[in-house]
């Protein structure tokens, strides 16, 4: 039939986070060509910073690892990293899909011996561990990073040619260049996910002034194998053991000057990140001053544990200000304790921001008509049959499980999408 070919059966899956990732596998499988497009140099999103994860509280890696082999082992299945969609035209059905490609300047030759890394004289502030740690210019992201190969940051390199020289594989290439290429699919999964909300806009708790104010994010960092302190809870300013620290939870969420809403996750993930510091300093003394503790479904249960540890206080209470105490680069946490009725006033040695999901569609928009966002610039794509479908926390703030869960409806809607077409234009 001369119509059919007017339908594209790929799917492209923007984003390589855990929902990216179980979108293109789920439509791989099935039979689908599937293309994924990753913006960072690897593949595993925010999944692969965490320490632990809900439901099971294992390494990320558990999981990532058996999707980076379905990927490997599967040939309809196409990823490119260092990638940017730049424009969506087209309709369902039939999109043209324009993509900008960055240069790695390191090539499959790559064994990542480690040579170029030892040679390279310039450093950078590591991203993958919220600049908390630097890496050298040319940088494997992560022990676990897939493609295992090194990438160098051409916004700190100045090509002195010295990785080029040390590397006895001849996989660098200083000279790569920029590329645009262009794909034709049927449906699109959109799957960019969420960034941290950035923390230096409170001004009252002390983000970016004081250097033992942390973000929940880095702190997963200092808590992995893998992070700075290689698992060992150390506070930034003078790599203490951590005996006193304070969670603050809705920093900047609920708030009508920054989040308006929940981000759903942040109070299991600061009971979990408590669990962490007790792990380590039994001893430790904890508070966690919340305006509402939510823990969903069956977390209430990891909720009633977390209660039981001996150490670990819950304030109600909002938190008007933190100040750091210069002698000791303590940091004193004022609120007010609802229950009681009373000011506190608590010193600690190190403070946790439980900071919101902000979604990456706040600040970049897809390229393509016709899709809409909510009043938080999440996408709202489900509510009308254009051909691209959001998938995990670009629709609203998911814990890892329920991306999962979302990105497998994400795939099945983008075949029926393509099935409906095909059989349309076959008629």
């Amino acid at each position: 039939m001369a119509g059919e070919k007017n339908v594209t059966e790929t799917i492209l899956v923007v984003g390589g986070g855990i929902s990216g990732l179980t979108a293109a596998v789920e439509a791989g499988e099935v039979g689908y060509d599937v293309i994924l497009l990753e913006k960072r140099p690897y593949l595993g999103g925010r999944v692969a910073q965490l320490h632990e994860y809900f439901p099971k509280l294992c390494p990320p890696f558990c999981g990532l690892e058996i999707n980076f082999r379905r990927i490997k082992e599967n040939p309809r299945i196409k990823f490119f990293t260092l990638a940017e969609v730049e424009k969506i035209s087209g309709q369902p059905g039939n999109f043209d899909v324009t993509v900008k490609i960055k240069p790695r300047y390191v090539n499959s030759n790559c064994t990542i011996c480690g040579k170029c890394v030892d040679a390279c004289p310039k450093e950078r502030i590591d991203e993958y561990n919220y600049g908390l740690s630097k890496t050298k210019a040319i940088y494997l992201p992560h022990e676990m990073a897939f493609p295992a190969k090194y990438v160098i940051d051409d916004t700190v390199c100045d090509k002195c040619g010295k990785c080029v020289e040390a590397c006895p594989y001849n996989a660098i290439d200083l000279n790569d260049q920029p590329k645009t290429v262009n794909f034709k699919v049927g449906a699109i999964i959109w799957a960019t996910g969420w960034k941290p909300y950035d923390a230096t806009k409170m001004d009252n708790l002390g983000f970016g002034k004081y250097p033992n104010v942390i973000t929940n994010v880095m702190m997963e960092r200092l808590a992995a194998v893998n992070g700075p302190t290689k698992g060992k809870i150390l506070r930034p300013s003078d790599n203490k053991e951590v005996k006193s620290i304070a969670f603050v939870q809705c920093a900047g969420s609920r708030d009508e000057n920054h989040l308006p809403y929940c981000s759903a996750i942040c109070c299991l993930a600061s009971m979990k990140q408590a669990t962490y510091i007790k792990e380590q300093y039994p001893d430790a003394k904890v508070y966690i001053f919340y305006i509402d503790l939510r823990a969903f479904g069956r977390f209430e249960d990891f909720y009633n544990r977390v209660k039981e540890y001996e150490g670990i206080e819950f304030i109600k209470g909002k938190v008007a200000k933190i100040t750091e105490v210069p002698e000791t680069k303590n940091l004193i946490v004022e609120a007010e304790d609802i229950l009681s009725g009373k000011k506190t006033q608590q010193e600690v040695e190190m403070v946790v921001l439980a900071t919101g999901m902000m979604p990456t569609t706040a600040e970049e928009k897809v390229p393509a008509d016709n899709v809409s966002y909510d009043d938080f610039n999440f996408l709202l794509s489900d509510l009308q049959d254009n051909g691209i479908y959001a998938a995990g926390c670009a629709k609203r703030p998911m814990d890892v499980a329920s991306c999962v869960q979302d990105a497998t409806g994400a795939a099945l809607k983008a075949i029926q999408s393509i099935v409906r077409r095909f059989t349309t234009v076959a008629k």
